[in-house]
């Protein structure tokens, strides 16, 4: 059976299409988002979504449309704004004050403080797509491949938004780092 007639038997409601769609896709959903979420749970908990998604909204979908198309757009989807929400989270934790220190601050601890708030500042500061790329790499630990198949685009386009991310962040920190004498 192709998956034009898989799916118009989903858009008409057979259960057993959506169990042949579901057997199919499920293993390389969870193994494409487990490579985003570096979690196999949480991989999983979002194909299941997705999956229940899918049939929530079978009568809409366009029957033209590319099944694999779909489910691969919408994990990728729900992985990143997994990520997001994750990053959010992190960021509201991290405003929260840690207990005062007793005595007065050293030097080292508001130097890195300082280092610290400007590589946010930075980081912050770079162009979406380029702040993306640098933090699933930095942040998620993703290869410059899994960053690529996340994102749609060729690795040599994720290698120059790194590139750009680096050198934008070399110009900003560079009161912070040491300078370098030629020998």
């Amino acid at each position: 059976m192709d998956d034009l007639e898989l799916l118009e038997r989903l858009r008409r409601g057979d259960e057993q299409a959506f169990d042949s769609i579901f057997r199919t896709w499920y293993a390389p959903l969870v193994r494409m988002a487990e490579s985003m979420l570096r979690r196999q749970a949480v991989a999983e908990e979002i194909v299941q979504d997705v999956m229940l998604e899918m049939w929530k909204r079978r009568e809409r979908l366009a029957p033209d449309s590319s099944i694999r198309a779909y489910l691969f757009q919408s994990t990728r989807n729900r992985a990143l704004n997994h990520v997001r929400h994750v990053r959010v989270e992190e960021r509201d934790e991290a405003h929260v004050a840690p207990p005062a220190p007793v005595g007065p601050p050293t030097d080292a601890l508001v130097v890195e403080e300082e280092i610290g708030e400007a590589l946010r500042r930075a980081v912050a500061g770079l162009p979406p797509r380029c702040r993306e790329v640098f933090e699933l790499s930095r942040t998620h630990g993703l290869t410059n491949a899994e960053i690529a198949q996340t994102l749609g685009v060729s690795v040599k386009a994720v290698e120059a938004q790194m590139g750009k991310a680096l050198r934008t962040l070399r110009e900003e920190l560079a009161p912070w780092l040491p300078t370098v004498r030629p020998k």
